[in-house]
């Protein structure tokens, strides 16, 4: 390095600003600068350049496109990259080679495939460690199912108050055995619910028997119901066809066709009107004993314990008296109701359980609680909700706002089914359509997810900006990136 760059290089700011501006305005030569400052002319000439770019930005016109304008600057680093294929995958249900795509063509940076599948294999190994590191003491009631990946099945529990997933897991067989270890590791974790709700499956129920010994397993409300609407929707479309096959035959008599003269079609027609009366009668009661059981046996608000189970029992003995018409289709709807009455009931006991608390806390009689909680049936714009609400005011007096307060709670946390499982298949299924195989380490990344994202909306206000952590512990958590590792986001920096 020759003796002018070193002098250039030490040379102040003020003084370069200073020989750029003089150089600029022509007060003296490039060479004089030069000489008076023991510099090389090119390092003049570099001077003046800088300070010619800094004019021609102060004094570029103003940009009048809005889509132009820099609204932030985002320094991108590798950390920055790795929080951007978590989120494109996570997020927006991105394929790998959807990241790929993103980070070439709207980044300008090159990732490999093989790198974003280690990306998801690191953050799944540290999500796995805050899955299994979870305190389960706070749930209460637990919601337990099996989904379907192809022919896969899938274990899945969750809680019902808070939507924390805290189990799912894919497995080859779904028997006792399988359950009883998944259950045994959550109850390591302090998973000790109250009672479990879940459908009729075999394999579920007895792992649970295994795991947790005389804890309850209420029936799922859920289920049964979609079984029963699915043999009323047959049988009106048996109906249904019916009618067509007698319409259609009826017009073919009305034109009069030759083979009229012979009586054929005329002796078809009233066999076909008779089916077609049992078919539509057959549809209308069933259609009426399913309606009864979902909107007054096993709704949430209605009668006692005692009172459900005699009206259940009525259904099925009206079941069995029709399903000589169907064995096939009836007989196994009955059967399931049969079998699974107490299960499917039980929630019912538990409400007892909580008017009869709530009448003793208060000191009100406990039809007057009862009558609170079936007025929760009825809808709040119609008449008669308020004249029933006017008329236990009145009995009530003082006493009627706690009283009914108390109920509303006690019917929202009383569920009745597993449909938050179902609820979570259908936010699944946006991930599992990207892969063929699901792997445990890919489902316990996906279980980390769903419980540390905070919910956007929701219909209960006290989930709103609270991830199903946050609602289960109470206690606020990082984001979930940051959980995973990858550092603070971009605009906590900011």
């Amino acid at each position: 390095m020759n003796r002018s760059a070193s002098v250039a290089a030490k040379l102040p700011e003020c003084e370069r600003k200073d020989l750029a501006i003089l150089a600029l305005t022509g007060s003296e030569t490039v060479r004089a600068l030069a000489d008076r400052h023991n510099v090389s002319r090119k390092f003049v000439y570099e001077q003046v350049s800088k300070a010619g770019a800094a004019l021609d930005d102060a004094f570029a016109p103003v940009v009048t496109n809005v889509a132009d304008e820099v609204l932030f600057m985002l320094p991108v680093t590798d950390r920055f990259l790795q929080q951007v294929t978590l989120a494109l995958t996570l997020i927006c249900h991105s394929s790998y080679r959807g990241v790929v795509e993103f980070m070439r063509d709207v980044l300008g940076a090159s990732i490999s495939l093989g790198r974003v599948h280690d990306i998801h294999q690191q953050a799944a190994q540290q999500a796995d460690a805050i899955n299994c590191g979870q305190d389960l003491s706070a749930i209460r009631v637990g919601l337990h199912d099996e989904l379907f990946q192809g022919a896969q099945p899938v274990l899945a529990g969750v809680d019902a108050r808070s939507t924390y997933c805290y189990l799912l897991a894919a497995e080859a067989q779904r028997d006792g055995d399988t359950w009883y270890v998944h259950l045994h590791d959550a109850k390591a974790q302090g998973l000790d619910p109250d009672y479990t709700i879940a459908d009729a499956g075999s394999g579920l129920r007895a792992g649970q028997k295994l795991a947790w010994g005389d804890t309850p397993c209420h029936g799922d409300v859920f289920h049964i119901q979609h079984q029963c609407e699915t043999l009323v929707n047959l049988r009106t479309r048996i109906a249904m066809e019916a009618r067509n096959r007698r319409k259609k035959l009826q017009t073919l008599i009305d034109r009069g066709f030759r083979q009229n003269q012979d009586g054929l079609l005329v002796a078809q027609l009233k066999p076909l009107c008779q089916a077609e009366a049992r078919t539509h009668v057959l549809a209308l009661e069933l259609r009426t004993l399913v309606q009864w059981l979902g909107r007054d046996i096993l709704a949430l608000a209605g009668p006692d314990l005692a009172t459900r189970q005699e009206l259940f029992d009525f259904v099925v003995d009206e079941l069995r008296r029709r399903e000589h018409e169907d064995v096939r289709r009836i007989r196994p709807v009955r059967r399931a109701l049969q079998n699974q009455r107490d299960d499917l009931l039980a929630f019912a006991g538990v409400l007892d359980g909580k008017l009869a608390a709530i009448a003793q806390a208060e000191q009100v009689p406990d039809y007057l609680v009862r009558a609170a909680c079936v007025l929760h049936r009825k809808p709040t714009s119609s008449p008669a909700y308020w004249q029933g609400w006017s008329r236990l005011r009145s009995k009530m007096g003082s006493r009627f706002h706690a009283v009914f307060s108390a109920v509303s709670q006690a019917l929202a946390n009383t569920p009745r089914s597993s449909s938050l499982v179902e609820n979570l298949n259908s936010r699944l299924r946006n991930y599992f359509t990207l892969r063929r195989h699901l792997g445990n380490a890919y489902l316990g990344l996906l279980q980390f997810f769903l419980n540390h994202r905070r919910f956007m909306r929701s219909r209960h206000v006290g989930r709103v900006g609270r991830s199903p952590r946050e609602v289960m512990t109470g206690q606020p958590h990082p984001h979930w990136l940051t959980l995973l590792g990858l550092g603070t986001l971009q605009s906590q920096r900011a």
